[in-house]
C-alpha cells in the first residue's frame, strides 16, 4: 500500500490513499487550526476502531444485534515522560446481550490487526529522495 502525504497549509498534514484523504492537524496551541485531529489521536483511534471492526463482524456472523454496544477506549499514559503505559478497551454491552459470548467479544477484539502490529512492530525505513 502506498500513501501521499501532503502538507495543504498551516500545521495540516493529511495523507492520501486510493480514494481517501486524511486530514490532520494540530491544535491552536500548538501552531494549528484544530481542524482536524492530531496524528496521534488518530493513530490511537484505529485501536478502537479496529477492535470495534472485529466485534461487529463476529455479532454479525451470528446473528446478535450491535445496538447498544459500544467500545469506551482508555488510554494510560506514564505522567514521567507522557508515552502510553497502556491502553484499556471496555465493550461495553446492554443488559440483555448473551453473557455466554462476552468472552468471544473479547477474544475478537483481540484479533485487531492494529493491535497485533503493536505487539509485533514493523521496521521503519526512513529516508529522503528527490522527486
Amino acid at each position: 500500500m502506498e500513501m501521499v502525504i501532503n502538507f495543504p497549509g498551516g500545521a495540516r498534514v493529511d495523507a492520501s490513499f486510493g480514494p481517501f484523504n486524511v486530514a490532520t492537524d494540530q491544535p491552536p496551541a500548538g501552531g494549528g487550526q484544530g481542524s482536524a485531529p492530531t496524528p496521534f489521536a488518530l493513530f490511537l483511534s484505529s485501536i478502537g476502531t479496529c477492535a470495534g471492526i472485529y466485534v461487529l463482524g463476529f455479532c454479525n456472523q451470528r446473528g446478535l444485534p450491535t445496538e447498544g454496544i459500544r467500545i469506551i477506549q482508555r488510554v494510560n499514559s506514564n505522567p514521567a515522560n507522557g508515552m502510553v503505559d497502556s491502553i484499556d478497551l471496555d465493550i461495553q454491552v446492554p443488559e440483555s446481550f448473551p453473557e455466554k459470548y462476552h468472552d468471544s467479544l473479547i477474544r475478537s477484539a483481540n484479533l485487531c490487526a492494529v493491535k497485533k502490529h503493536l505487539e509485533h512492530p514493523p521496521v521503519f525505513n526512513v529516508y529522503t529522495s528527490v522527486n
